[in-house]
């Protein structure tokens, strides 16, 4: 695929940097830290939407050839967003939690240039066997998940011995739904 665009990528992570890479399309990174807060009112299947578009209104302003990608994913469990744990304590309670039941994990992306914009969301359905109190030990010991929502990356043993079920995109739990990004950029950013 050919951008019309120069593409940006906002981001600190790791992930993501990895996933796009994978696409095949150039980009630079260019990650500035951004307010995360949203109103506790807003339905939580919008708040990864909601932060994406945030992260991008805090951009520099954009030039003429620019396309800013930003994106957001949320961990919903019983009707309540799981952040990233501040410590082993609250990774712990968020890993018990999602132990034998099944979530939610939405990822936003907004994508913008001078002239358009174009904001989306993917849902993918994660279910969890029932984890033991050591397994969930283990992994925060060994893989300090303090950078991930919801306390777990699902490319990493967790994952590999947790889960039970995905209904959706794989990519989209580890932080970019491909599929539908790839979409997106053939249909409104190239030629």
């Amino acid at each position: 695929m050919n951008l019309d665009y120069q593409l940006i990528l906002a981001s600190k992570s790791p992930r993501r940097k990895e996933l796009l890479e994978s696409l095949e399309i150039g980009f630079t990174i260019e990650a500035y830290p951004v307010d995360e807060t949203y109103p506790d009112d807003l339905e939580h299947s919008m708040v990864a939407e909601f932060i994406a578009l945030k992260k991008a209104d805090g951009f520099r302003p954009l030039r003429e050839n620019e396309l800013l990608m930003t994106s957001d994913t949320v961990v919903i469990n019983k009707k309540e967003i799981l952040g990233k744990p501040k410590d082993k304590e609250m990774a712990f309670s968020m890993l018990k939690s999602l132990s034998n039941s099944q979530h939610e994990v939405i990822t936003g992306v907004c994508l913008r240039t001078l002239k358009k914009e174009v904001t989306f969301s993917v849902a993918t359905k994660v279910t969890f066997r029932s984890l033991s109190h050591e397994e969930i030990y283990h992994y925060i010991s060994t893989y300090q998940p303090f950078d991930k929502a919801g306390a777990y990356g699902i490319q990493e043993w967790i994952g590999k011995i947790g889960i039970e079920k995905i209904e959706g995109d794989y990519y989209n739990v580890m932080g970019l739904p491909l599929g539908a990004l790839y979409q997106q950029l053939h249909q409104h950013f190239s030629h």
